[in-house]
């Protein structure tokens, strides 16, 4: 449990309170979000698979909606090539499961599309256009493995050159990647700032970030006055060092940035700069077990994309990288079912996993002593 200065009293939950240098300040709902209807971006962060995060992203977008009407909804989880099926939703053209269907839900982002419907069916009800924010994983994939100067021009879905990461970024992002399976060992201890491999990582990320931040700036272009607003993963928020860092050099220096904040979280990472203003949402506990994942379904298959610090995960030696085959024995070919199967998992006894890693399947017994 944090201490008291970290127990989440700093943001209470259903308050909005904004960082500043004399320490977090509680401010009035409707007198914030009269500000940041004015804002010209309005970047909601989430933890993909929290239902409380996507609850609090759409009582929010109802509120800005409220006081611009005319406002985009722009989505990390949706790429570029599918803007048409985004328009067809709009437009009342499509059914809901015929929607996800033409998205190919399960294999552009693999989590469980319930806790984004409430917001989509909001978006077509009012005909808020949507924008797709994203490119393709294999791209990203492929300046990881390569550098991005070894992409031609041509092959990078119209994304031009990013800003340079801070060093502030950096130092993020390298602890970040140090739960990566692709980082080199040399028996000595974690690569540094400076490794080859940590560069292609950063160039990465930053691709990932420019995307966002110019498909975000176009929308602008093509509805000027118009503010967008945005669904992003906290990750590429917080701190603003991600894509707010993107949008200020595309000349959106306005941009506001929103992060939910649980009760578990530390105080003491709520410092000016951390966010435009922060939220506390009430999240129950979970029903069972959680193993401190983030996963994606890629295809059919099941892969873990995060691995929390101090997690049973961790713990029991899972990284980044693994793909999920099967839980107890049941094969798993969606983040769903993973989820449920763990949350449903009987106490007392230990959690069978099989796991993809390096063309090999390997059988996990995790136990769930002492949790």
């Amino acid at each position: 449990m944090p201490g008291p200065a970290a127990a989440g009293a700093c943001v209470p939950a259903g308050a909005w309170v904004e960082p500043s240098a004399a320490g977090p300040r509680t401010v009035a709902a409707g007198d914030l979000l009269d500000r940041l209807a004015r804002r010209p971006v309005v970047l909601l962060g989430e933890r993909h698979d929290s239902a409380a995060h996507h609850r609090w992203q759409l009582a929010t977008l109802q509120a800005l909606q409220a006081r611009s009407p005319d406002l985009s909804l722009a989505l990390e989880m949706v790429p570029r090539r599918l803007q048409p099926v985004l328009d067809r939703w709009v437009a009342g053209a499509l059914k809901e499961r015929a929607f996800l269907d033409a998205l190919d839900w399960r294999a552009i982002w693999g989590y469980d599309a319930d806790l984004y419907l409430p917001i989509l069916r909001f978006a077509r009800d009012r005909r808020l256009p949507l924008v797709a924010l994203n490119v393709e994983r294999r791209l990203v994939r492929r300046v990881r493995a390569e550098g991005l100067a070894a992409v031609p021009v041509s092959e990078r879905e119209g994304v031009g050159r990013p800003a340079p990461a801070s060093a502030a970024y950096r130092a993020q992002l390298h602890r970040l990647w140090q739960h990566h399976p692709f980082v080199p060992s040399s028996g000595q201890g974690l690569p540094g700032l400076e490794d080859p491999s940590f560069g292609r990582f950063v160039e990465s990320q930053l691709l990932w970030d420019r995307a966002m931040a110019e498909a975000i700036a176009d929308q602008r272009r093509r509805r000027p006055g118009a503010p967008v607003v945005a669904l992003i993963g906290n990750g590429h928020l917080a701190g603003g060092h991600g894509v707010p860092h993107q949008l200020r050099a595309l000349g959106l220096a306005e941009a506001a940035w929103l992060l939910p904040w649980e009760a578990s979280l530390d105080c003491t990472a709520l410092q000016p700069g951390l966010a435009t203003a922060v939220y506390g949402v009430a999240s129950p506990p979970p029903a069972g077990l959680r193993l401190g994942v983030y996963l994606e379904t890629h295809g059919g298959r099941v892969e873990i994309q995060q691995v929390a610090p101090g997690s049973l995960a961790e713990r029991s030696g899972l990284r980044v990288g693994d793909g999920i085959a099967a839980i107890d024995g049941q094969p798993v070919s969606s983040a769903r079912q993973v989820i449920e199967r763990v949350a449903a998992h009987p106490t007392g006894r230990p959690l069978g996993l099989i796991l993809r890693r390096d063309g090999r399947l390997l059988t996990l017994q995790l136990a769930l002593s002492g949790l």
